[in-house]
Order: C-alpha cells, then sequence, then structure tokens
C-alpha cells in the first residue's frame, strides 16, 4: 500500500545509515537481546544486514517498546521498522510495507502438564498477547478466553513467558517461529497448538520514502533468487521450510 506524498525522503547511498526500529528482547531464533544497545543478532538481525549491505548502507537499530516503533517510524525517529510486522490493513495505513522477508503460523503456549490442545479448550483460560499484534487478533477467536494485553515493555516476550510462568496468566499467543523453540527448550512450557495463518511479514518504510521502498524490494527480489536470504534462513530456522523456495526455483 502507498501513500502520496509530494516530498520523497532521500534514498540510501553509500555512505548513508538507515535507522530500523525494533524492540530489544530475546526471542530467538528471530533475534536476542543486544549486548551493547547497538549490536543484535538473528535471523532478522542478519536478514537486514544482507538487505542493507547491498543497498551500500549500514544499520542503526533504534531499540523502542513495542508500540512504539510504528509511531517512531512515523514522526521520522526511524527510516522503517523491520521487526516481526505482520502486514494487516491497519499497520498498512500507517507505514508503506515491502515485499515479504517471512512468512510465519501463530501458535499458544501453555504451562507443562495443561491439557488443552485446541481453542476450544481455552475457555475460562487467561491468555496473553502483544497488543494491537495479529497474534492479539488470532487471540481474539478463541471462545471464552480472558485476553490480557501485553506491550509497555522493552522485553514484552520475555514478559508473557514469565507471566505464564508464575501463573499470572495461563497461556499467550506468538509466532510459530519463536514459540515451538520455547515449548522444546523450556521444561515448564508446552506447546497447545498451532494455527496456520500464514502471516506475510514485511517492513515498514516510513510514508513517502518511495524509492527506499522500491529498492529494498528489489534487492528482495535479488536475495531470494540468488538462495542468499535462504541460507540465512536455513542457518537461524533449520526446521521450518523456506516460505519463497518457489520463487527461488
Amino acid at each position: 500500500m502507498s501513500h502520496t506524498n509530494e516530498t520523497q525522503a532521500p534514498v540510501a547511498t553509500a555512505t548513508q545509515t538507515i535507522r530500523l526500529a525494533c524492540i530489544d528482547s530475546d526471542a530467538a531464533p528471530l533475534f536476542d537481546k543486544s549486548p551493547d544497545g547497538k549490536t543484535r543478532t538473528g535471523y532478522e538481525p542478519e536478514a537486514a544486514a544482507l538487505v542493507l549491505q547491498r543497498l551500500g548502507a549500514d544499520i542503526e537499530w533504534v531499540m523502542l517498546p513495542w508500540e512504539d516503533m510504528i509511531p517512531a517510524v512515523r514522526r521520522g525517529d526511524a527510516d522503517a521498522v523491520w521487526c516481526g510486522q505482520g502486514m494487516t490493513a491497519e499497520r498498512a495505513a500507517l507505514v508503506d510495507f515491502t515485499s515479504p522477508y517471512a512468512v510465519f503460523n501463530e501458535s499458544v503456549v501453555v504451562r507443562a502438564g495443561d491439557p488443552a490442545r485446541t481453542a476450544e479448550d481455552l475457555k475460562g483460560y487467561r491468555i496473553g498477547a502483544i497488543e494491537n499484534s495479529t497474534n492479539m487478533k488470532l487471540a481474539e477467536t478463541f471462545p471464552g478466553v480472558e485476553l490480557v494485553s501485553f506491550g509497555a515493555s522493552d522485553d514484552v516476550f520475555g514478559d508473557m513467558i514469565e507471566a505464564t510462568r508464575s501463573g499470572d496468566i495461563d497461556g499467550f499467543v506468538d509466532d510459530d517461529v519463536v514459540m515451538i523453540p520455547l515449548a522444546e527448550e523450556d521444561p515448564d512450557f508446552a506447546l497447545a497448538f498451532t494455527v496456520n495463518t500464514n502471516n506475510r511479514w514485511g517492513i515498514g518504510v516510513a510514508p513517502g520514502n518511495i524509492e527506499l521502498r522500491e529498492r529494498i524490494n528489489e534487492t528482495l527480489t535479488e536475495v531470494v533468487s540468488d538462495g542468499s536470504l535462504e541460507a540465512v534462513w536455513a542457518k537461524w530456522m533449520p526446521l521450518l521450510p523456506f516460505p519463497f523456495a518457489a520463487e527461488a526455483a
């Protein structure tokens, strides 16, 4: 979705730094908590580096609470948000999305030993999700649950984990890429179920920065076609199929 704007922001040059908004949270394999407030590791940071290096630009990560990322882009404190943005109509009205760089489903995690394995089993449960997220939209479809919003924190994923662990909530919804490893690696949790929502994630560019958005799109096409994005995907998420394999072929 594009927005009309008479003044276009400048595109990246060889000396320009692109400011990317994201939360600073431990949500492996998407990203790990930054050790220094500047550098980041994980699929999203490595995919971003792959694309922006080909544009001749450096990355400056602008780390913010979840609900502040898009407002920061809109007021000019960041050039784009590269951080788990399912391309919903509501977000597309606020930022200009690129082509997708990932596609994920959504899962519900509960405490170990909980028998819930379907949405109907969650009736009467307190279920958490990030406020104004695709995860919350999915949670809203579960019959008879009490929804608990999270968001006013830099480490919102960690907050939901600890709220479930402590019993403040009975479980929470997030993307399968982070929930499946959590359930496999932490004995306190179990995977209740996964919903095949096939959410496409894109980079939300500041409205009016048409040239930057188009160049990112061109580069995304390149890194899919030449296999380099698939290599990054396989490095961080070997158990999930690369969603653009047909395009690469």
